[in-house]
Formats: structure tokens, C-alpha cells, sequence
């Protein structure tokens, strides 16, 4: 087990009217260009905005909606001057506010991820498997679940990265230690936590990153 503190969470509040549903890159493209020290800054995860399916490719965001971020406490003064900024993201306007919340990440029993992708695997099985490889190398005891649709499909996800499709799956974890929880919340598991994959909520939690479903 890695032994550290967990980093915190940090919320702005947020006003706009829509975003496109698939606007991690996207999001963190303009984040980037606001505040070019977060450009590929490793200690960073930037979550989805919820917000309800419009179609065409929108989603609407209620007065609720929230820009969500997870770093390390000792970063914190980093990620403060997005605050105020005005945001084009896929062609959307967004305009952050100040940080409204700033805490540590709570543990529970089962976490789920909404897309999590993991380089060159795109079937559920063989990524299933990998994803358990990489649970052992933090040393995470859980037992990971491919959910289903209500058709009995697996959540398959796709991400457009600079006009390239990049699959993924959606990963629920059960049967967490406290410490285990924490250590997947705070690692993930894949790749791109900067654009919103492989980021663990507390399943209660869970509709926050899902942009409505």
C-alpha cells in the first residue's frame, strides 16, 4: 500500500448554459490555455461536468453544476487563477468562479469511474483484466465490475482526443478498505485524469461525473 495523505478536492462554481458531452480534452485544452502551468501537470485530475443530455452531442448544465479538480493540498495556490476566467470549450462559453469547497477525499466500500481507458485495450475482457494488473501494482485489494446498460451492454465510452476516438469502459470497484478507497481515488487507474478518465467517486457520488446517465 502506498502510504500517503490523500489530496483534496477542489469545486468552482461554474456558469453556462451548455457543454458539449464529450468535453474532457476539450475542458482541459482550455483550462491549459488560461493557466499554461497546468499544461500536462501530472498531479492533476480534472473531472466531467455533469449536466442533463440534450442531444446533438450537449449537454445542459443546471445552476448546480461545478467545476471539480483533485491535486495535492500543497497545489492548491496553482489551480486559483483559473478563478474568473472565461472558458471556450467546444465551442461553449464557461465562465468559472471563485473555489466554493476545498476537502480531503472521503472513503467508501464501492467507487465507480464513468470512463476509464487503458492504452490498447478495447474489449471488455482483456481490459478488465488489465485494469485488475493494475489495482495489484498499488497494491489495492476490490473487485472490479464492467457495468451494464439496460440492455445488458457494457458501458463502453468513447473520448475524441485532437480527432482521435479512444475507447473506454466504465469500472465500478467493491469491497474497499478505507485505505484501499483512498488510494484509488487518489491514483485511478488508465490514463488521461487530466481529461476526466479513470477518476473513482464514492458510488452515491457517482452522477456527478456520469453527465446525466
Amino acid at each position: 500500500m502506498l502510504d500517503q495523505l490523500p489530496p483534496i478536492e477542489v469545486a468552482f462554481a461554474i456558469a453556462g448554459r451548455h457543454l458539449p458531452a464529450d468535453h474532457g480534452y476539450a475542458l482541459y485544452a482550455a483550462i491549459a490555455r488560461r493557466v499554461p502551468t497546468l499544461h500536462k501537470a501530472a498531479w492533476l485530475s480534472i473531472e466531467l461536468i455533469s449536466g442533463a443530455p440534450l442531444g446533438k452531442g450537449l449537454i445542459r448544465l443546471p445552476p448546480s453544476a461545478r467545476l471539480y479538480m483533485r491535486l495535492p493540498a500543497d497545489k492548491y495556490g496553482e489551480v486559483l487563477p483559473i478563478a474568473g476566467q472565461l472558458l471556450e470549450v467546444g465551442g461553449q462559453e464557461l465562465r468559472v468562479g471563485s473555489p466554493i469547497l476545498a476537502r480531503p477525499l472521503a472513503p467508501a466500500t464501492s467507487v465507480y469511474a464513468r470512463i476509464v481507458t487503458i492504452k490498447k485495450f478495447i474489449e471488455p475482457e482483456p481490459f478488465l483484466d488489465a485494469a485488475r494488473r493494475q489495482l495489484d501494482s498499488l497494491e489495492i485489494k476490490a473487485d472490479l465490475e464492467l457495468p451494464r446498460d439496460a440492455e445488458g451492454r457494457f458501458r463502453r465510452r468513447i473520448i475524441n482526443i485532437k480527432g482521435k476516438s479512444i475507447v473506454g469502459f466504465s469500472v465500478v470497484a467493491h469491497n474497499l478498505s478505507d485505505n484501499d478507497s483512498l488510494c484509488l481515488q487518489r491514483h485511478g487507474i488508465g490514463g488521461r485524469r487530466i481529461m476526466g478518465c479513470g477518476i473513482f467517486f464514492p458510488i452515491s457520488n457517482h452522477h456527478r461525473a456520469a453527465n446525466g446517465q
